[in-house]
């Protein structure tokens, strides 16, 4: 389901692995020379502020010996290979991609089957195999949709302007939607501002829809209530037909 994180920022999965690893997993490392030249790149002055303001944070709550994280430095800081600059060892970043290839999605809720076919039919038919497999066992492609086709409620204004390849600090008001891909998203590697196509797993178990949690089931995902500029406001107005769709994405996975 490449590329990676829902704003398309990570190219390669070893490489996401170590933006988890050596970010996400411990935030002390934007307090290193090369996290602080990556927030710097990032948000500006701003950037700076938030790391000087940890540091603060950090040394008010007795926190010491930090970074945690056990990384090698990288001679390539702010590459998708090591944005703060340092990388994880690369074998065991390459084991960790065999080992999540290897991995099954969880089954499908395998339900009525005349339903789950008449579903199966309509996804076809009404056009979400323009973005979406019907196969999930097959990779999604590897595009970004631009934030106004998923969102033609995104109507943004320019927080801050950044040096190329970087978009401007975009957001659009009252809105949560675009909220994550502000500051980190693909423009970083020269793509644009948008969203990164998903596979659909385990949908039956989901208790919230979209990668900002903002639909509370998949029958309203596809309710036409909800706006022609809502997010992904692709709807099916027949509520039977509507429970077809359902039926047949809570069936998905990868056998």
């Amino acid at each position: 389901a490449a590329p990676f994180g829902s704003e398309g920022t990570i190219a390669r999965v070893d490489n996401f692995s170590n933006l988890v690893y050596t970010a996400l997993f411990d935030q002390t490392t934007i307090t290193t020379p090369g996290g602080r030249a990556l927030m710097k790149k990032l948000g500006g002055a701003a950037g700076e502020e938030i790391v000087d303001d940890y540091i603060k944070i950090l040394k008010e709550t007795g926190v010491t010996g930090y970074p945690f994280v056990r990384a090698a430095a990288h001679p390539q800081p702010g590459s998708e290979d090591a944005p703060l600059g340092i990388r994880v060892d690369n074998a065991k970043l390459l084991d960790m991609n065999a080992y999540a290839f290897k991995l099954r999605a969880p089954r499908g809720v395998k339900g009525d089957r005349q339903a789950i076919n008449r579903g199966r039919d309509l996804f076809r038919s009404i056009g979400c195999t323009t973005c979406h497999n019907v196969d999930q066992s097959k990779p999604v492609p590897a595009v970004i949709l631009p934030m106004k086709t998923i969102f033609p409620g995104d109507n943004p204004v320019t927080l801050a302007q950044r040096m190329p390849p970087l978009n401007p600090v975009l957001d659009t008001p009252r809105s949560f939607f675009d909220d994550k891909m502000a500051i980190f998203n693909a423009s970083i590697r020269g793509e644009i501002r948008g969203i990164a196509l998903p596979l659909l797993f385990d949908l039956a178990r989901k208790p919230v829809f979209l990668h900002d949690n903002s639909v509370p089931s998949l029958d309203n995902l596809f309710d036409p209530s909800r706006g022609a500029t809502a997010p992904h406001p692709f709807y099916v107005s027949d509520t039977r037909e509507r429970a077809y769709i359902v039926a047949f994405l809570r069936s998905l996975d990868d056998r």
